[in-house]
């Protein structure tokens, strides 16, 4: 008999909900699976959502398997003080990373 994760069970069963449909503007949420789409919605949160949204990725997903995407999956969809904030204080990664890997443009004030 095989043992299920809890958690595992809890993302493949849920939907997500309502309030992130502005966060993931380019799919329809109903299609998006929690497993199969971990990628998108987990970049997707980082980069654009509200503390709501962070809250709810980081009970839906554990902070290791997001460390994961984010390192392992880099998308180039982030500002540059938002790809800092997410790496230095939200995840703790202290190492360097790529910066160009991340940043869509890098914006001078």
């Amino acid at each position: 008999m095989k043992i299920k994760n809890k958690k595992q069970s809890k993302i493949k069963k849920s939907k997500l909900p309502e309030f992130l449909r502005p966060y993931l503007w380019s799919v329809k949420i109903e299609d998006l699976d929690l497993e199969k789409d971990k990628i998108y919605i987990i970049h997707q949160i980082l980069a654009f959502g509200n503390l709501k949204a962070l809250k709810w990725l980081f009970e839906t997903y554990s902070l290791k398997e997001i460390k994961k995407i984010f390192l392992n999956h880099p998308l180039k969809i982030y500002r540059e003080p938002t790809f800092l904030f997410v790496k230095e204080i939200l995840l703790e990664i202290k190492e360097k990373k790529d910066i160009k890997k991340y940043v869509s443009e890098k914006i001078t004030i």
